[in-house]
């Protein structure tokens, strides 16, 4: 995931996930999965502050992830998984406290002034080794995003993506798939802020951007404007998956990752995480397939 900072189109928009490297999930940690009712009367003992579920997220944040800014509202799918996992564990609400932690701090070595963080991290191999991935709570696909009157908006074949030119932030994982599945014959440009991408993208000296797809979406929905405040770009489509996913980051081995896999997996098999995925995520992800 990067943050979405794109002042110059008066763009706060959501976000997406960096990485070198796409790569399958590590589904378990060395441990093992404890039960449910042996987490709810051990989690304190795993707590960074014992008492409270200390939560780190980036700041600013954006829709769909968050609403307003504010992790602890419980609006926008992170801050809603977030309160969703302590209350299947059996921590109050008013017991979730959340920080500050800068999405490119997250994932270097050493201790974390938290107990995981969530900021649409992406699950990578070279990542996992500094720090410990929970399992999935989303699967992500990756997205194009042109402008509407653009050439690629209409002619994106497998064949006709090749010819295009694409731009992206550095070491994300829109860049990875650039490279590793669309695979141009132009080399993508690279930029150091997603910012910079995007405002080579609404100059015209790019032709697309590739980005996770309810980011994207939102983007092309809500942000990319012009001077006149009128919307400009379009997602041309999303791609199938290829096995990324958002984890939540811990230091590295902490021992709490066992119990918030069992938290996830019992959000999955009751149903909530698919709720809350339609809930705040679906208007973002209902849009067409296309391949690389």
């Amino acid at each position: 995931m990067r943050h979405l900072r794109l002042a110059l189109a008066g763009l706060m928009g959501a976000t997406t996930l960096t990485a070198v490297t796409l790569s399958s999930p590590v589904l378990a940690n060395a441990a093992g999965t404890p039960s449910l009712a042996t987490c709810k009367t051990t989690i304190s003992s795993h707590e960074y502050t014992k008492g409270k579920l200390t939560v780190a997220t980036d700041n600013p944040v954006y829709t769909p992830w968050f609403v307003n800014n504010s992790p602890s509202n419980g609006k926008g799918y992170e801050s809603a998984v977030v309160y969703a996992i302590a209350k299947v564990l059996g921590i109050a609400k008013s017991d979730v406290t959340w920080v500050t932690e800068p999405f490119d701090n997250s994932y270097t070595p050493g201790p974390k002034p938290f107990d995981f963080d969530i900021n649409e991290i992406s699950y990578t191999a070279a990542r996992a080794k500094a720090v410990t991935f929970s399992n999935s709570y989303y699967d992500v696909q990756q997205s194009i995003v042109a402008l509407k009157n653009s050439k690629i908006a209409k002619d994106h074949s497998p064949s006709q993506l090749k010819n295009y030119l694409y731009g992206d932030q550095i070491g994300t994982t829109g860049l990875a798939y650039i490279n590793n599945y669309i695979k141009p014959t132009k080399p993508a440009r690279v930029y150091s802020t997603l910012d910079q991408a995007v405002l080579a993208l609404q100059t015209g000296q790019i032709d697309a951007i590739v980005i996770d797809t309810p980011t994207g979406q939102y983007m092309a929905s809500s942000q990319i404007v012009n001077a006149k405040k009128k919307l400009i770009a379009t997602q041309v489509g999303q791609f199938p998956s290829v096995g990324e996913h958002y984890g939540l980051l811990f230091t590295k081995n902490n021992a709490m990752v066992g119990c918030i896999n069992t938290a996830l997996a019992t959000l999955k098999s009751n149903g909530t995480l698919a709720s809350l995925q339609k809930k705040w995520l679906g208007i973002y992800t209902s849009v067409p397939t296309i391949k690389p």
